[in-house]
Order: structure tokens, then C-alpha cells, then sequence
């Protein structure tokens, strides 16, 4: 199983009275009199398993506390179940014997959270506020021993137009001192109609398919904190592309959608699109030894891999161009073994001639009602031939006049990848680099495999009634078999309106009409924003690492990147700012990415290790779905809205100084009677003592 991070619960005890956190938490009663200081409590193991069946949720936790102290402890557990969610089975036993527990409604979980708070005077758990919550009183947990908590319930989950939302509380990071030594989550989807898309925003999570409409995803780690709950969405639908959609949308500003677009998993093959596939090969002297043979099997196993109906032609270039055809052929047995006759005969010799190799690609006669995939791979700029770059980007958009798919494989890091880059994106296509360390033909053909059956190309999406804006990508890539296209923008107006999506699929061209409607509120998906600031700047930097900057596009870099806390070349200073104020990142991997972000010139590389890297962080910037927080001690993000930790005070990056702001003392009756009135506003408080923020219009400072 392939391992994916993501942070799922911690378990820590931070003081005396202690509070010991996994999704649950324990609240430990100090001992009276202690021989020595009480040392934290650990987690053995924690897993969580979930069964969805036809939107009804099971989910089951189980965990190990270990007590490391040579005394027993006692506390009582506390687990805020989710929206809607039913307890429905607890298993600890004390001395053989089965304990109960009990429910709380939110009233009284409500005063539960707020004895804690004003006793132990730490804001944090006010993110559970307003949560039905499980109680449990925990003795003993013996000397050096062990105790097991499982907790069973269950949810009926919403389904809203296709789509269904699962969430498991796991935002604790704020509770933990020490990571959580072993976790794991499995969750199984069984639907009675086909499962479509499958997406989390929250975290990276691993997929397997077992049908049309059984679904698992699973993950474990070790000595991790979380940070964030866990959301996932699943759409189900008869069509053969489903599209779910995701909205948020607050009183005043822009709405923010998502669309998930993924065709059925049983596509049949007369609905896959034949192609035309242009295999372009650099053989350059350059590429002589392990980098040509590599080459070759690469081009090997693609052309084995087309499908019957798909054509194909082979180009070795260097000085000068070779084609193993004058026009694309079919993948039949004669053809196969003669183009590979014509690949191992290749040899390294020669320069690079980059833009004869494209523009005789794009200059053979294919078929107008098939895709043209040319598939490039080089490990040189060009030396040879027409060697100035603004000229070969021209002539390649001259030669594309049917938009062919033009996807790009660099090799190495003597390498222009500004040049590459301009290629691909302008043409339809992504890049991708392997370096020195990897395989140039698992890297290939592992890619071709995933693009080898388009299930539909030219995609045009259109609403009526509600306006689409600013939607990223701009030009829609082609949807292929097992893919899933993720568009994320913003909308003006509200209601129920009709989504288009048409395109080629088979040999025909079909339109496919979806009914949804876009609220005027939606407060659940708070995600959203950020996905949609950072899918912007990555191509506003995109823009300026390739065509060059100016201030508009710098100014607009930093406005999305401090209002949202996202790191960029332009936004270092959050960077600085910390290191004056003498915090330091979570850890090195953090400062790595941060490190990678942390100056303008990275973007001005076209060649070497920084080059490569900058490319893709800007591809991996577009195309992720879950966006992590800077790992800085001064940036917190709460749902939609960023803080920065200004003089101990966690401040909203949209407020400015000496706006008026309604004042609360922490912990006096008017700020319980605040919390009490206001739902949904304790994921705001819980960041401190001091916060200043925005509450339905207006601004409130705690203090």
C-alpha cells in the first residue's frame, strides 16, 4: 500500500489538570500528592475504520492509551461526534466489566467545554462548542499499562445533486506536545449506483476501485499530528461523466465552487476516443548510453500499449529528422515489429535540433476527428537548426493549427525548461522532468498509460443563469479513462441552473446536462477559498516565471498570498517576519518547501536543479487539490480566513488598523454569552486569548 501523509489525531497531556487529545479527549484529575511530575500519556495505536453503505456512515474507532507513570491515573474521555451523528456502541472494561458512557446534547456539552475552559483558562476547545458530545469517566489507567477505548456510531449522510459528504473530527493539532506513534484510517464505499468521482480536500488519500460501485481508500502513518478534520466527498451517478459539485458562499463577497468531473469506470471501448500518437525522440549525442536505451523500451511499451483503433508515427531527431512513416499508422503486429526494428536502430549522435523535430511532427496529415497526441522527449536545449526560443515557440503555434496535444519529457537538468514549458502549456499539454536518479521508462510509460484511453476531449463547460468566473485551468484538459478533472472558480448569483458539458466521446460529439443550484449561503466547505487563491497564483507565477513580470501581476500575488497564507517568491516577508519573532517551522521538510518559495529569482531559472524544481511546483501548484498551511508558528488558518500573530494577538490579514471593533473580555459572561448566541463562532476563539476577527459584518476583538 502505497503511504500518504496526512494528519489524522494526536494525543498529548499538556498540564495539570491534564488534557490528553486523540479525536477524543481526556481530561486527567491531577493526583494529590505525585512522587514526580506526571509524564505524558501515549498512544499506542490509533485506527479508525468506516463503512459507508448507500449514505449510511459506521464508523469505528480503536485506540491504546499507554500510561507511562508508576501510578494510576483517572480522567474522563470526551469525543465531540459529528453533525447528526448517532453513539451507538462503547467498548472498555474495567476489572472484566463493560463501562457505559453517556450523550450529551449540545447544551450540555456546551457547559461541559466551558467548566473546562474557564478552569483550566485555555480557549482551544471551544472548536467543539455547539457538538453533541460522548462522555466517559476513565479508571483506572494503570502504572505502566494500558487502556483500550473503541467507540461505534453512525450518520445518515446528506446527498446533495449527486453528491455525498463524509467528516471525521480530527482538528487537534492545537491539543498535542508529542506526535501520535501509529495511525491508520479505511473507509469503504458501497453504493447501488456507479461511483463517479472520489475526492478529499482535507488530505492525500490512497484509492482503490474494486466495480463500478464499491470504492476503498486507506491510510496509515506513524509519528503524526493532525491538523486539519477529515472531509471527503464521493459523487454517484448513471451518467457516463458524472459531476458533482462543491459551493461556499458567504453573506457578503464571491461565491467559490468545485466541479468534479470523472467519467464511469466500466467505459466501453467503443466509447474511448481512437487517437493519433506521434512518438518524438531526441538522439541527440547527448542521450547516448543508459538515457537512450531507456528511451527506447519507453517507446516500446507505448506503442504495445495503443489500443486497435489508435494510429501512430515515430520521430528520432538530432541534427537533423527522421520519420519511421510518412503518415500515421495502425498498431497491427507488421507495424509494431517494423517501428521497433526502427527504434533500435537508433543512435546517439548529433545536436539538437528542437524546432524542425515539432514542427515536422505537427506537419503530418492526420485524421481531423481524432485527437493528435505528440508525445516529446529531450534531454538538451537546441544547439542546432533554429535555436532562439521566442522564434520556436512561434513556429510550433503556427504548425498547431489543430490543436494538437503536445506533452513534454525533459531529461536531465542541462535542460530549458522555460522553453519546454511554453511548449507544452501553449499547446494543449503538461510537462514532466525526470531527473538524473530516476527511470526515463517507468517514468513514460507510466504516464502514456494514464492518457491512453480519452474517454472525451475538447471540453467546453457552460452554466445558464449563474456566471462561472475565473476558473482554473482555463482550457480544459481532456478526460481520459480512471482521471478526474477538478475546476475550481467563483460565481456571481444564486439558484438552481443547468451546468453543460460537451465534447467528443466515441466518434460522436455529445453534450451532457447536469441540474444543480448554487446557494446564496453555504458556510461547509470553507476549503474552498484557498484552493481557489492557490490555484491562481500558480498560474499567476506561472505567467511571470515564463513570459516575465510586472506590477500588476506581482500586486496580485501578494494580495491572494497574505490573505489567504499562502508562501510565495513575493510573500517571503511571512517568512522573516516569524524568524524576527523567533519562531521556527514544524520541521525541516516545511522549511524546505518554505526555502523553495523564498525569493523571486527562482523564477527567473530556465536551467539545472532549480529550474526543474520551480516547473513543478508550479504544475504540482495547479493541479492539488488539498492545500497545506505554512508550517509557521505565526500563521494559523481557520477555515476560510487566514491570521497572522501580531503582539500576541491572532489578527484576520483583512482587518486594518483602527477599524472599530466590539471588544470581549476572554472568559467573562458577556463572551460565554456571545458564544451562546453565536454558532460556529468557537473556531475562532479557540486560537487564543486574544483575537481579533470577523463575525457576520462585523469585527470583534478578544482580549
Amino acid at each position: 500500500m502505497r503511504v500518504i501523509r496526512f494528519f489524522l489525531l494526536a494525543l498529548a497531556l499538556l498540564l495539570l489538570p491534564g488534557l490528553v487529545f486523540a479525536d477524543g479527549i481526556i481530561i486527567i484529575d491531577p493526583p494529590p500528592h505525585p512522587p514526580k511530575p506526571i509524564i505524558p500519556l501515549e498512544v499506542k495505536y490509533h485506527k479508525v475504520t468506516v463503512d459507508i453503505t448507500n449514505q449510511v456512515s459506521t464508523t469505528h474507532i480503536d485506540e491504546v492509551f499507554v500510561n507511562p507513570n508508576d501510578i494510576d491515573l483517572e480522567g474522563t474521555f470526551i469525543f465531540p461526534l459529528p453533525e447528526g451523528a448517532s453513539f451507538s456502541d462503547l467498548a472498555m472494561y474495567i476489572d472484566g466489566k463493560k463501562v457505559e458512557g453517556k450523550v450529551l446534547d449540545a447544551g450540555e456539552a456546551r457547559r461541559t467545554y466551558e467548566d473546562i475552559v474557564r478552569r483550566l483558562k485555555d480557549p482551544a476547545l471551544l472548536e467543539y462548542v455547539n457538538r453533541n458530545t460522548f462522555k466517559l469517566r476513565v479508571y483506572p489507567i494503570p502504572a505502566r499499562g494500558e487502556k483500550r477505548i473503541e467507540i461505534t456510531y453512525t450518520e445518515t449522510l446528506k446527498y446533495d445533486f449527486g453528491t455525498v459528504r463524509y467528516v471525521y473530527p480530527l482538528n487537534t493539532e492545537k491539543f498535542s506536545s508529542a506526535p501520535l506513534k501509529e495511525v491508520s484510517l479505511d473507509v469503504s464505499i458501497n453504493s447501488s449506483a456507479p461511483i463517479t468521482t472520489v475526492y478529499s480536500p482535507s488530505h492525500e488519500i490512497d484509492i482503490a476501485r474494486k466495480g463500478t460501485k464499491d470504492v476503498r481508500l486507506s491510510y496509515e502513518d506513524k509519528n503524526v499530528l493532525p491538523d486539519r478534520d477529515f472531509v471527503l466527498y464521493y459523487n454517484v451517478s448513471d451518467k457516463d461523466v458524472g459531476l458533482s459539485l462543491i459551493t461556499y458562499k458567504e453573506s457578503r463577497g464571491p461565491g467559490y465552487f468545485m466541479l468534479l468531473i470523472s467519467p464511469r469506470q466500466d467505459i466501453d471501448p467503443s466509447d474511448v476516443v481512437p487517437k493519433d500518437v506521434t512518438f518524438v525522440l531526441d538522439t541527440s549525442g547527448s542521450m547516448k548510453g543508459d538515457k537512450l536505451t531507456q528511451a527506447q523500451k519507453a517507446l516500446k511499451y507505448c506503442i504495445g500499449a495503443l489500443n486497435t483503433r489508435d494510429r501512430f508515427n515515430v520521430i528520432r531527431f538530432s541534427t537533423d529528422t527522421e520519420k519511421f512513416r510518412s503518415g500515421p499508422v495502425s498498431p497491427d503486429r507488421t507495424n509494431r515489429d517494423a517501428a521497433f526494428n526502427f527504434i533500435d536502430m537508433m543512435t546517439a549522435r548529433g545536436g539538437t535540433n528542437i524546432n524542425d523535430s515539432l514542427t515536422d511532427a505537427l506537419g503530418v496529415v492526420t485524421d481531423r476527428k481524432r485527437p493528435h497526441i505528440i508525445v516529446f522527449i529531450t534531454d538538451g536545449e537546441p544547439t542546432v537548426g533554429t535555436t532562439d526560443v521566442g522564434a520556436i515557440i512561434k513556429n510550433v503555434a503556427a504548425a498547431n493549427r489543430a490543436k494538437t496535444r503536445i506533452f513534454v519529457f525533459g531529461v536531465g537538468e542541462d535542460i530549458n525548461t522555460h522553453l519546454l514549458d511554453r511548449i507544452s502549456s501553449t499547446n494543449h499539454g503538461v510537462s514532466e522532468y525526470v531527473t538524473p536518479t530516476e527511470n526515463i521508462e517507468s517514468v513514460v510509460s507510466g504516464f502514456f498509460t494514464k492518457i491512453n484511453d480519452p474517454a472525451m476531449t475538447d471540453l467546453v463547460l457552460k452554466s445558464n443563469r449563474i456566471r462561472l468566473k475565473d476558473y482554473y485551468p482555463v482550457t480544459l484538459p481532456d478526460l481520459f479513462a480512471g482521471s478526474q478533472i477538478t475546476v475550481v472558480g467563483t460565481y456571481e448569483g444564486s439558484g438552481p441552473c443547468t451546468i453543460t458539458l460537451s465534447g467528443t466521446t466515441g466518434s460522436h460529439e455529445t453534450v451532457f446536462e447536469y441540474p444543480v443550484t448554487f446557494p446564496d449561503r453555504d458556510s461547509k466547505n470553507d476549503f474552498l477559498p484557498r484552493i481557489w487563491a492557490s490555484r491562481k497564483v500558480a498560474y499567476l507565477l506561472d505567467e511571470i516565471r515564463l513570459n516575465g513580470e510586472n506590477s500588476e501581476l506581482v500586486n496580485e500575488i501578494k494580495d491572494l498570498a497574505t490573505t489567504f497564507g499562502i508562501v510565495t517568491p513575493y510573500t517571503s516577508f511571512l517568512v522573516l517576519e516569524d524568524r524576527a519573532q523567533g519562531f521556527v517551522p514544524a520541521s525541516p521538510a516545511d522549511r524546505d518547501d518554505v526555502d523553495m518559495m523564498s525569493g523571486t529569482g527562482v523564477l527567473k531559472e530556465e536551467r539545472g536543479g532549480f529550474a526543474l524544481k520551480s516547473s513543478e511546483a508550479m504544475r504540482d501548484m495547479k493541479e492539488k487539490s488539498v492545500v497545506d498551511t505554512p508550517k509557521l508558528m505565526s500563521i494559523k488558518q481557520v477555515g476560510d480566513r487566514t491570521f497572522l500573530l501580531r503582539d500576541k494577538t491572532w489578527i484576520d490579514t483583512a482587518y486594518t488598523e483602527g477599524t472599530r471593533t466590539v471588544d470581549l473580555s476572554f472568559n467573562s459572561n458577556a463572551y460565554w454569552k456571545f458564544i451562546s448566541e453565536h454558532p460556529g463562532i468557537g473556531k475562532f476563539l479557540a486560537l487564543g486569548n486574544n483575537v481579533i476577527f470577523i463575525y457576520d459584518g462585523a469585527w470583534y476583538r478578544v482580549k
